[in-house]
């Protein structure tokens, strides 16, 4: 691998305690010698619990590559978000909530939830009920949270885009066409392209296409396990960035 590549293991929806035992330590077995980064996009865990984080830590406890995630939809089912980022960053999980994780002088990797409202001219404005405008509200602000983390992530030659929600629509389809406007929003794409991320990686979409592109043409990975495994026989898959 050149010294000017940088390897990075993507995965996410793990869905730790819906899992059997040992299942994802067999998975990820080989990762150490693959990649130089692990990438995880959101639902950790089934149902949000710390039980379940601790599981989560245990069957990843033995990679040595640095591990970066975003919570997803499933990580705040118990209500304890806080404190579950907390448990898994003390388990060697460093999880994101629209600030960076650096690596040397290469790579920094933004990382925002994100939301959903759908995509384009389809997407939810805020108009009407209050209830309406609060739902769009917390598209716009999880979208703000990445928007200020790639803003900081300007120096580094390697910026990657880290949420659970998709930012465009092309990975999501594929999915029931009624709940796509559920797994995304296209205002993370507006940050992602306003600050010029070298690539993004996002989940939730089980269903959906491994790749696609924002308009501008900044790649798109739709990490979500189930249709890794589809696709390549285990839960994660290795990209290359740099040159």
């Amino acid at each position: 691998m050149s010294s000017e590549t940088f390897s990075i293991a993507i995965t996410g929806d793990l869905h730790a305690g819906a899992t059997p035992p040992g299942a994802l330590r067999a998975e990820f077995a080989s990762v150490d010698d693959e990649a130089e980064l692990l990438l995880i996009a959101g639902d950790l865990t089934d149902h949000g619990s710390l039980e379940e984080a601790e599981l989560l830590g245990a069957e990843l406890a033995n990679l040595r590559l640095p591990k970066v995630a975003v919570l997803g939809n499933h990580d705040h089912e118990h209500g304890e978000a806080e404190e579950l980022m907390r448990a898994l960053t003390r388990m060697g999980i460093r999880v994101l909530d629209g600030d960076l994780a650096l690596f040397g002088e290469r790579v920094a990797i933004a990382g925002a939830k994100g939301f959903c409202g759908g995509f384009g001219r389809a997407a939810l404005q805020p108009w009407g009920e209050e209830v309406i405008k609060s739902f769009v509200l917390e598209a716009v602000n999880e979208a703000l949270k990445l928007e200020a983390a790639l803003a900081r992530a300007q120096a580094y030659p390697v910026r990657v885009a880290l949420t659970h929600y998709a930012p465009i629509k092309s990975t999501v389809e594929g999915e029931n066409p009624e709940v796509l406007p559920f797994l995304g929003s296209s205002r993370l794409a507006d940050a992602i392209e306003q600050f010029g991320a070298t690539l993004a990686v996002h989940g939730h979409a089980h269903n959906g296409h491994l790749e696609g592109t924002t308009a501008g043409g900044i790649p798109v990975y739709n990490a979500a396990a189930t249709l890794l495994r589809s696709r390549f026989g285990r839960a994660y898959r290795v990209v290359r960035v740099g040159r």
